[in-house]
């Protein structure tokens, strides 16, 4: 994503952002203070040292997106997207991770982020974006239903720590 999409429009954004400008952009080395901030909104606490590693892992690669969204100088909204070549299901974009303020949700930034999402998953020739959410967040299920997204599967997850 190289374009920088700004948004103001009444009916585009919720009640409180209708007359407001919305800019979605990369994410750079200079979000990442505010990043880890929203990841913590969602359970994600991590050092500063931690976020700015990670950061620099994903941001090298071609096959990976972080995007952000900015409203008035501040970090409202965070999304992780990649491409995801399989075997088993088809190839599609996933959303890694999606973090919109606590204060801003609601407000129709979530779904600009997932526009955003969308398009570059579009312009990388993907016909879809999958992402999982954990089964507790109900409210984002229901974000996600509202622009189209439908629950293809359950499962659950398993990790081995290797070091």
């Amino acid at each position: 994503m190289r374009v920088t999409a700004r948004y103001k429009q009444s009916g585009l954004l919720g009640e409180g952002y209708a007359q407001r400008m919305i800019s979605i952009r990369e994410m750079t080395a200079e979000d990442i203070l505010a990043s880890r901030e929203l990841l913590a909104q969602l359970g994600y606490q991590m050092a500063v040292e931690e976020v700015r590693r990670r950061y620099a892992v994903v941001i090298r690669s071609d096959s990976h997106a972080l995007i952000v969204a900015e409203h008035e100088g501040a970090i409202v909204a965070l999304c992780h997207v990649y491409a995801r070549p399989a075997l088993d299901k088809p190839p599609e974009a996933v959303v890694q991770a999606l973090v919109v303020d606590q204060t801003s949700r609601g407000s129709g930034v979530g779904k600009l982020m997932m526009d955003a999402a969308e398009r570059w998953a579009v312009e990388r020739g993907f016909d879809s974006v999958a992402l999982s959410s954990h089964v507790a967040r109900s409210d984002a299920h229901a974000f996600y239903k509202s622009i189209g997204d439908e629950c293809v599967a359950t499962s659950n997850s398993f990790r081995k720590v290797l070091r």
